[in-house]
């Protein structure tokens, strides 16, 4: 069986075992699940960013929280899910365009600050402008998509249809990451000064990167704002972007399935050991976050290429046999 072949496999099975466990999960556990999925959204489109184009950013919550605020008021205001979806998109790209243009003249922990700056901007912007925002009150009462007569208000239902929203955006992204302008992202990444040589444009490149992977928060965002029915400017704080940061250098950056791996370390197991009902797992409830932090410290100190490097090392062992 080729490798190809055997990863598609395995896709298929893992869709198949993640739709089974959620048809027979509580609401809770269900709406865990979905929040991952959103979650992964977002992290798929900083992975586009840091992991194939090497840029550091700190933003990625701003342009969540901006889509799920286009969300919120074009929903309540009649418009439907599957034209917001877009909506949503565009401004995160346009808006990441903005903020590409000057900030990535500069590289690394440089640009990481700039990115940084904005999405503390945009979270004061979220809390403070309380007509358009709502503030810290919020914005309530945001429906869920019907789509030809069918509804999506149910957990499950609405579990099911941000599951198709994020595989066809996977497969998009699979798609753009093996076209040619995938392979100048990595060449960028690889070697600047050599991609340059070649004849990429390193500007429209990096810029077209950033851009692409705002876009992909922005339409997280909108997912986000139906699941929860109710957001305010919390979720959006810088501190969201550095656990979306974290979830990609915990994966696997630059790997396409590292966020996937990522997302569920960073975001779904500390909640999962949080809440755990299993007696031997009960002290976790308390310590969850202690363990968690010790077990991502070591991660980091061991496996600096994240979880999806452990294949690589062991390939790199036998080599030599």
């Amino acid at each position: 069986m080729s490798a190809g072949l055997r990863r598609t496999v395995l896709l298929v099975a893992g869709l198949a075992a993640l739709v089974a466990v959620a048809a027979f999960a509580k609401r809770s556990e269900v709406y865990l699940l979905t929040l991952t999925l959103v979650y992964l959204m977002a992290t798929f489109g900083l992975n586009l960013t840091v992991g194939y184009a090497g840029q550091m950013s700190l933003g990625q919550a701003a342009f969540f929280g901006i889509g799920a605020y286009v969300a919120a008021i074009a929903l309540k205001a009649g418009i439907p899910f599957l034209a917001v979806l877009p909506i949503a998109g565009i401004a995160c790209f346009v808006v990441g365009l903005a903020l590409g243009f000057p900030a990535l003249r500069v590289q690394h922990h440089y640009l990481a600050f700039a990115t940084l700056g904005f999405n503390v901007l945009v979270f004061l912007v979220m809390r403070n402008e309380e007509k358009l925002t709502g503030g810290t009150f919020g914005i309530s009462s945001i429906p869920r998509p019907t789509i030809l007569g069918v509804s999506f208000e149910g957990h499950l239902a609405y579990f099911y249809f941000t599951l198709a929203g994020l595989v066809a955006l996977a497969a998009a992204l699979w798609w753009l990451l093996r076209s040619p302008w995938g392979r100048a992202f990595a060449a960028l990444r690889d070697n600047p000064i050599r991609a340059e040589s070649l004849g990429v444009n390193i500007t429209a490149y990096t810029l077209l990167a950033f851009a692409i992977g705002a876009a992909c928060a922005g339409v997280g965002g909108v997912y986000y704002a139906s699941l929860v029915e109710f957001i305010e400017p919390g979720p959006f704080h810088f501190s969201t972007s550095l656990m979306m940061l974290l979830a990609v250098i915990v994966g696997g950056s630059g790997r396409f399935f590292g966020p996937v791996v990522g997302t569920i370390v960073i975001i779904l197991l500390p909640e999962v050991l949080r809440s755990s009902s299993i007696e031997s797992l009960k002290f976790m409830q308390k310590w969850y976050l202690v363990f968690f932090g010790l077990a991502v410290v070591a991660l980091m100190i061991w496996l600096p290429g994240g979880i999806l490097s452990i294949a690589d090392r062991f390939r790199k062992r036998e080599a030599p046999r």
